[in-house]
């Protein structure tokens, strides 16, 4: 029985297999290759890009604005860690974008180093023989001619002057244009890969950082005196920063007077002086919006401006525990600018205090507010906290925020919470003798924003060169033409077709513009469309 069976399979041969064969090692990393530099999965990674910075704009971002982050956590407990552990405060130093902008850097390069070698190709290859049934073309005409005379001369001259590479064939020939639309499109993706590299770089060796600087006060470039910087991740500390300095000698503001838009800023600028090294001549320079100062590579920004209160605070022993300015920030168009002060050097108890920097001050049934952003009746006005004296945690603090959960509020007599009003000029004694505090004046400050970023000329040209390839995958119209002479029962019969290598853009027309063209070369006897 054996034997049967082993004859029988013998016969009919080895076994075929029930499925589709194995691809390996090798053909699994094949596939996933074609489907990463293939066109749709480049587009699909420019529209997750895409989508990926919106968090960036919608959600408040570490390396900008270090304190709103700290307030979302604060105010939300659970949305809070779990955008952190997505990385949606930091969102284009997270992992998941760097991995799409990584893929799309690849699959660009893929899409683009193949068909750039078919293109090569293809621009040095003939223009095709005409096909034998030229009459199927959508592009046709035909007519007779009493003799051929130099009908394919003409054709060749009236082609070439229509921008078409002609080749000469038996009795006929071949013309083609429209070589710059494959050029556009590989010029369009070759200059997103370089707006990419141009933006990679910039993330990588550039920095940027912001600064708030009190009216007569300087800044030097050191990482240690920005409020906030975000360095690139090949940065390495101070000695990447070039060794410039600056003071802000003055700064004017100019505001709308009347009308619909009164109180909006109509010119702000800051008179600068600087040097680009510790060594070099003080130059001046009028700082304004737009109008950055240029040092060694960094631009220097005018971002915004407020006032600086200058207050003197005194303990209940008579010392000074505070003086000097202290930056408020404004909180509506009308600059009333919010700002705490901290003494906690005082004794026998530690100070603050909290309140409104009004620069145009008024009274209403609402308290206190400001009727116009500019210094026309300023007034401070403030509330006072004491507390028992802490020790250094050396954790850092806000300096636009009040720790208030171990203080306590000054009370009057009466049991109502202190507050106090204050004319430049004008003190206040605090109550239960802790002291006293003294309106001296107030400056201006201005915030500077400090960045560098080498790879913008270079992402500027790759956007300029995509939109030149993109007008050029547009507006140029890939064509074929065809003109072929020929006898048939002892006629002279010239064929003129052409074919769109892509949407039909007035190919009729040209076709019967070449065909007029040629009729005066001999003498038309017949036309057959």
């Amino acid at each position: 029985m054996s034997e049967v069976k082993d004859r029988i399979a013998a016969a009919s041969g080895p076994e075929e297999p029930s499925g589709p064969p194995a691809l390996g090692l090798v053909g699994w990393l094949r596939w996933t290759w074609r489907q990463l530099t293939s066109m749709k999965t480049a587009l699909v990674l420019l529209f997750l890009l895409a989508l990926g910075a919106v968090p960036g704009s919608l959600v408040p971002q570490t390396p900008i604005d270090p304190i709103k982050v700290s307030d979302f956590l604060e105010a939300h407990k659970t949305l809070g860690p779990l955008y952190d552990k997505l990385g949606l405060f930091d969102v284009y130093k997270s992992a998941w974008f760097s991995a799409i902008y990584l893929l799309l850097f690849i699959s660009l390069i893929g899409c683009v180093v193949p068909r750039l070698s078919v293109y090569l190709k293809g621009l040095r290859a003939r223009p095709p023989k005409p096909p034998r049934n030229l009459n199927r073309l959508p592009g046709y005409q035909r007519f007779e001619l009493s003799e051929a005379g130099d009908v394919l001369e003409v054709a060749t001259r009236e082609l070439r002057k229509r921008r078409f590479r002609v080749e000469a064939y038996d009795g006929a020939v071949g013309a083609e244009r429209g070589y710059l639309r494959e050029a556009g499109n590989l010029l369009f993706h070759f200059s997103l890969i370089l707006a990419l590299v141009g933006v990679a770089w910039g993330s990588l060796f550039g920095y940027r950082g912001s600064v708030l600087v009190v009216v007569g006060n300087g800044f030097s470039n050191s990482v240690a005196q920005y409020d906030d910087f975000t360095p690139g991740r090949a940065f390495s500390g101070d000695d990447d920063l070039p060794p410039f300095s600056l003071t802000v000698k003055d700064f004017e503001v100019k505001f709308q007077e009347d009308g619909p838009q009164k109180g909006a800023a109509r010119e702000f600028k800051a008179q600068l002086d600087y040097q680009e090294t510790p060594d070099a001549p003080e130059k001046s320079y009028e700082l304004q919006v737009n109008h950055p100062l240029k040092l060694d590579g960094s631009s220097v920004y005018l971002l915004g401006h407020g006032y600086a209160p200058r207050v003197t605070v005194r303990d209940g022993q008579g010392n000074v525990a505070f003086s000097g300015p202290a930056p408020f920030l404004p909180q509506d168009s009308n600059f009333a600018s919010f700002g705490v002060i901290k003494a906690p050097d005082a004794r026998p108890e530690t100070l603050g205090f909290e309140g409104f920097f009004l620069p145009t001050a008024f009274i209403g049934e609402n308290g206190p507010v400001s009727m116009f952003p500019d210094d026309l009746n300023p007034a401070l006005v403030m509330t006072g906290y004491y507390g028992r004296p802490q020790p250094e945690t050396g954790k850092p603090e806000s300096v636009y925020q009040l720790d208030k959960s171990k203080l306590t509020q000054f009370e009057q007599k009466n049991g109502d919470k202190w507050r106090l009003q204050l004319a430049p000029g004008q003190s206040a004694q605090l109550p239960d003798k802790a002291g006293s505090i003294t309106f001296d004046g107030y400056s201006r400050w201005v915030k500077l924003q400090i960045s560098h970023t080498p790879g913008t000329g270079l992402a500027l040209a790759g956007i300029s060169l995509a939109i030149l390839g993109l007008m050029g995958s547009l507006f140029v119209h890939p064509r074929r033409t065809w003109v072929r002479v020929r006898e048939e029962d002892g006629r002279t019969v010239v064929e003129v077709a052409g074919l769109d290598r892509g949407p039909e853009r007035g190919l009729g027309d040209e076709i019967q513009a070449i065909t007029t063209a040629l009729k005066p070369a001999s003498s038309s006897t017949q036309e057959q469309p």
